[in-house]
């Protein structure tokens, strides 16, 4: 019998070596090697019963097509990040950092969905009467969820070849196993394996098949980026100062990925938040502003809410200022702060910048540029903005303010909130707005409001 030994796996791409690379060759990524025991195996030859879709060739036109079925999941902001339900057959992977509640709202998603058929929840890291309890803590009907607690891909597949769920979740991708591949359970090879089996039976049986998978230190799904390409959609989970949940779609198939779901966790379990405008908005209207705070509108899908942009400078410290911020891009802020210090005569080049957004929300849009702006104008000269005024635009190099897409939405959404002056390059017909064309201008008419 042959002994074990040990590779190194590429953690992005799957790449095996004999030994340590500091770099992958194939994919470039730096410190991606993971050491990976091979478990020797008694047969020389090993087989591997992967599903067919179809061994036929014909023509494109001949292929007949099958309307996928589309149903409601019981929770509205899953729906509107998955594109209007869950689509059968589909593979979806949703990834989170533990406690986040990934298990919660894929129990919560088999008790309360409108699917036509039984549902399966595959649990590899807690026991039977563990997944009880927790069902029992959320009211759920323990009734119309079946359980099977086995990490053996081989067990799994008889389970569901005799069951035939309409609705399967794998907890975790990370336990799944098959003796096809030699190495232990959540490396990358066997993820890869387990992962394209059950997406090809998901394929094959009209399945909706839902892996939870862990993250990283970093925040992205642990084992090969592969994973990702192989099933039709991949959510991800994240984490707010306030306690709310923000479900994102960064791949989709079946609908945008521009959706955004948003949860709070209570003892009920997730609980979808309707309006999200009370979680970024910290100061009460009415109240005076402090200095370095500004509000702007974001679009999110179909969905527009405000947001409070916090700006805080300090000297900078040893003479090297350096810019602090994790909700917007650092590079962004560097080129707004660069533009207010060529376009505005804003000194910031001896400042240590701070960046923040109230709730915790991360934002990539354009349009949030005019107002971090004159968040960073009010915190350098201290004095604070109007707390009616809400300002979106993009900023150019030149210093210019350019317009920005979904007007109308921002300004009603603005306006339905209380806010009554709106800065922004261009204007709507028929509505109090105010317009600048560049940074020096919108500093002088946010400074004129009161």
């Amino acid at each position: 019998m042959k002994k074990d030994t040990v590779r190194f796996v590429c953690s992005e791409c799957g790449r095996e070596e004999s030994k340590w690379l500091g770099r992958c060759p194939s994919c470039g990524s730096w410190n991606s090697f993971v050491e990976e025991k091979v478990i020797a195996s008694n047969s020389n030859k090993t087989q591997q019963a992967m599903p067919i879709i179809d061994k036929e060739i014909k023509s494109l036109s001949d292929v007949a097509v099958d309307e996928a079925t589309r149903f409601d999941s019981g929770i509205s902001e899953l729906d509107r990040v998955l594109g209007g339900g869950i689509m059968r057959p589909s593979s979806v992977l949703v990834g989170g950092e533990p406690g986040i509640g990934k298990s919660t709202i894929m129990l919560q998603m088999l008790s309360s969905s409108a699917v036509q058929g039984s549902v399966l929840y595959v649990s590899g890291e807690e026991s039977p009467s563990q997944v009880k309890l927790r069902a029992i803590r959320l009211g759920l009907d323990l009734k119309s969820i079946n359980i099977f607690c086995d990490t053996r891909l081989e067990a799994l597949l008889d389970v569901i070849e005799k069951i035939s769920p309409a609705v399967v979740v794998i907890d975790s991708l990370q336990t799944l196993s098959t003796s096809t591949v030699p190495s232990i359970a959540g490396s990358p090879n066997q993820m890869r394996a387990c992962c394209y089996a059950l997406s090809m039976v998901a394929k094959t049986k009209n399945i909706a098949m839902f892996f939870i998978g862990h993250v990283t230190k970093e925040g992205v799904l642990a084992g090969p980026k592969i994973v990702e390409h192989l099933v039709d959609t991949v959510l991800y989970f994240e984490h707010a100062e306030t306690g709310v949940r923000f479900l994102r779609a960064v791949k989709n198939r079946f609908g945008s990925v521009d959706e955004i779901g948003i949860f709070r966790m209570d003892s009920d379990g997730l609980k979808a938040v309707k309006d999200p405008s009370e979680f970024f908005i910290s100061t009460k209207r009415g109240e005076e502003l402090p200095a370095g705070i500004a509000y702007t509108a974001v679009v999110e899908g179909s969905r527009t809410f405000l947001v409070e942009i916090q700006a805080l400078t300090v000297p900078a410290k040893s003479g090297l200022s350096r810019v602090y911020s994790d909700r917007i891009d650092v590079a962004r802020i560097n080129r707004i702060a660069a533009i207010l210090e060529r376009h505005a005569g804003i000194r910031l080049s001896d400042q240590d910048i701070y960046i923040n957004v109230a709730g915790g929300m991360k934002i990539n849009e354009v349009s949030i540029e005019l107002a971090v702006a004159l968040a960073l104008y009010s915190a350098r000269n201290g004095k604070p903005l109007s707390s009616d005024l809400v300002s979106f635009g993009e900023l150019s190099l030149a210093g210019e303010v350019r317009p920005v897409s979904f007007l109308e939405k921002r300004v009603k959404a603005s306006n339905d909130l209380g806010f009554i002056n709106i800065l922004s390059p261009t204007k709507l017909p028929d509505l109090k707005m105010s317009t600048c064309k560049n940074i020096k201008q919108a500093i002088m008419i946010s400074s004129a409001l009161k």
